[in-house]
């Protein structure tokens, strides 16, 4: 048989799947003509087919070396060196046939496949297109693209680049409608942006899709709550947590929702089961802030919730090589300003503002220089043109990923990096597990530990954090000298309502709390109503957070035996009213275990005293800080008891509840108010912080 027949018979074979009389076939050809292009080729392709991957490449490799400019040849080596794991020579091969035969949609898909498998998304999609616009019916590129375009959604959001993830989502959504996984990663970005009303519109519609995935449901509880629709977010924790009651986050999501909601039903067996897990399942996502305002929680519990948290979600990023590598901290000598890096999901108006604004104003720029990260979303207020103001450079890095964030951050050499937000809404703590900065501090956004070996301090004072307590804070303790808490001297406010205006009886001793209702735990409001009920002629004036917490509490105070009129609650008004209306309370009762923290700086900034009940957390005990500042010990109490009689024996005692209204007024402007020496403090503690040895990066 001459090598034309042999080859037609081999072919042959071949096409109608006689493999081992096809292979046969092929060498006894190349016995008689090693030379036979078509033959090695196609022996190369039996090889493949049949598992025999690197013997493939080797015969389809000497037939390039015969014919270097043959498309097929480049593609069938491509898909050789692919199965081998060699996927940097399969793409070089996909490209060399595609040079020779720019229009073939199957190298073209083998390309997008090599890419795909490689990570090199962007480069996957970019192929895929190339393959509808030569054909827009290719129904495998049809399928392919929006799978791609998910895979790389997911890597961007791992990065934490919500806007391109958004973006990513929002295309493939277009391509494959009906895909629910789709919809709910869309709604996880535009969450991240902020977008809440987004989020919400594309975890409905991945619901409507895909009806009994939990994590859809409790993601859109997560939206609706930020909407405000508590009921309803509620609502959605409870279908995930029937759907998979092992879903541990939407319950830990439900509990605290009940908190704002005032909702005590089975409350102390929901936080018995979540201390529970906090104690022996490390793997359950447990939010620390929601942990913080769970009474009964201790210290050492709260540290343990924030190491779970932060091993769960920022182990891969601890392990990635720190951006500074072996780099020391800078020197900074006699003249030389230190870098000081505020980074923030809040410089908007948001209670951080009335906190900050005039410290940042105020930082001495002979001695710092002041850089503001902001992810916040830019809601053009005063607020937020103030603080843009008050520092010498304000970066927004919302549209950056971690990554991208953090070399921002190293690139601008900062000293200190101060993080402002913590574990609460919107957090990027990512950044910070990076190691952008040598010197990396908690301050203010989140009271507690971080739990994070990436933080080497935490602000505070001797009173939040004594001594005896410095265990429970992984953070090495910094204290300032007065209290941890700085105050803006320069907010405005509006002229004072009257009582009637504001719904409240003229001749009433006006007992108020106007902080946010998850605080009033089952305790406090007991303490409240015989507090009521030892004062005929008082009422309470709350802050109309909801309008569950409103029903609740009022059903409440009935079942305690107190008039639910007595209950008055006050409406959100812009903060100027807000602060002009503490004037026509007599006396603030603080929350325990979470205190008045901004809100009681409101009050003492406009003379209202304020009763506080510290505990041993940290959060149970700014309050009392504040007050031991202001020279009112007095009002600091330990016990509900203490904090009960307290209470009844200032509204029964006119002169008492006046002189501590005297003292206070008398050290308003000393050193509870003083924000220029609070940030004269500020930055000669920073100062020590450089100085100290320096930190082992992680």
């Amino acid at each position: 048989m001459n090598p034309d027949q042999l080859f037609h018979s081999a072919v042959n074979a071949h096409r109608n799947g006689r493999l081992p009389e096809a292979e046969t076939l092929y060498r006894q050809l190349l016995s008689l003509k090693p030379s036979h292009a078509d033959a090695l080729h196609l022996l190369g392709v039996l090889c493949h087919q049949t598992r025999r991957h690197q013997e493939a490449t080797s015969f389809i490799e000497r037939a390039l070396a015969l014919i270097p400019n043959n498309a097929d040849f480049h593609n069938n080596l491509g898909l050789a060196l692919q199965a081998c794991g060699q996927l940097d020579q399969a793409v070089s091969h996909f490209n060399q046939g595609l040079a020779i035969s720019p229009r073939d949609t199957d190298l073209l898909a083998n390309l997008a496949s090599a890419y795909h498998v490689a990570g090199q998304l962007p480069e996957a999609i970019a192929s895929y297109r190339k393959i509808l616009h030569l054909n827009p019916r290719d129904q495998d590129a049809i399928a392919a693209l929006p799978h791609a375009l998910q895979a790389l959604g997911i890597q961007q959001q791992q990065r934490g680049a919500y806007a391109a993830a958004e973006k990513t989502y929002a295309e493939a959504v277009t391509l494959q409608p009906q895909d629910a996984a789709l919809h709910y990663n869309l709604g996880n970005a535009q969450r991240e942006l902020g977008k809440a009303a987004e989020a919400a519109a594309s975890y409905h519609r991945s619901i409507e899709l895909s009806p009994h995935d939990a994590d859809s449901h409790n993601n859109l509880g997560n939206v609706l709550r930020e909407l405000g629709q508590l009921e309803q977010a509620m609502v959605c924790y409870q279908r995930a947590l029937a759907l998979d009651p092992l879903l541990y986050h939407a319950k830990v999501h439900l509990v605290h929702q009940k908190q704002h909601a005032c909702d005590w039903q089975n409350i102390e067996e929901d936080i018995a089961q979540i201390r529970e897990w906090v104690a022996t399942a490390p793997q359950v996502q447990i939010s620390p802030f929601a942990f913080l305002a769970m009474p009964g929680t201790t210290a050492a519990e709260q540290q343990q919730c924030a190491e779970n948290w932060t091993r769960q979600r920022y182990a891969k990023l601890m392990q990635e090589p720190a951006l500074l590598g072996p780099t020391a901290a800078r020197k900074v000598d006699t003249g030389t300003q230190l870098r000081i890096g505020y980074l923030s999901a809040d410089f908007r108006l948001h209670p951080l503002a009335s906190l900050i604004t005039e410290m940042l104003e105020l930082h001495d720029r002979d001695k710092v220089e002041v850089y503001a990260y902001s992810y916040a979303v830019d809601d053009h207020t005063p607020a937020r043109q103030r603080i843009e103001q008050a520092v010498d450079h304000f970066i927004d890095i919302r549209p950056l990923s971690i990554h991208e964030a953090a070399q921002q951050i190293h690139a601008d050499h900062i000293d200190i990096l101060v993080d402002l937000t913590g574990y609460t809404q919107g957090s990027r703590t990512g950044i910070l597990a990076l190691r952008p900065a040598p010197i990396q501090v908690s301050w203010l956004g989140f009271p507690g530990t971080m739990g994070a070996p990436f933080i080497d301090y935490i602000l505070s004072d001797a009173f939040i954090t004594p001594a005896a307590q410095a265990s429970y804070y992984t953070e090495q303790l910094a204290l300032l000298p007065t209290t941890y808490q700085p105050n803006d001297r320069q907010r405005p406010i509006a002229n004072t309502p009257s009582r009637n205006t504001c719904g409240l009886p003229e001749d009433a001793f006006v007992f108020c709390c106007f902080n946010q209702s998850f605080k009033i735990v089952p305790q406090v409001f007991a303490s409240w109503m015989r507090i009521l009920q030892a004062t005929p002629q008082s009422i309470l004036w709350l802050l109309e957070c909801n309008a569950s917490a409103r029903k609740n509490l009022q059903q409440a105070a009935q079942e305690q035996g107190i008039d639910p009129a007595r209950l008055i609650f006050a409406p959100r008004v812009p903060m100027d009213q807000h602060l002009a209306r503490h004037a026509l309370a007599d006396l603030f009762l603080d929350t325990a275990p979470y205190n008045a923290h901004t809100t009681a700086s409101d009050a003492l900034w406009m003379g209202l005293p304020l009763i506080t009940c510290s505990g041993d957390t940290f959060a149970s005990r700014v309050a009392g800080s504040l007050l031991q500042v202001a020279g009112l010990h007095e009002l600091i109490t330990f016990d509900p008891a203490h904090y009960e009689t307290l209470a009844i024996s200032i509204a029964q005692d006119q002169a008492l509840l006046n002189r501590y209204r005297e003292r206070l007024q008398a050290t308003r402007d000393s050193k509870l108010f003083d924000t220029a020496r609070f940030t004269q403090a500020l930055e000669a503690l920073y100062l020590r912080l450089q100085k100290a040895p320096a930190h082992q990066l992680t």
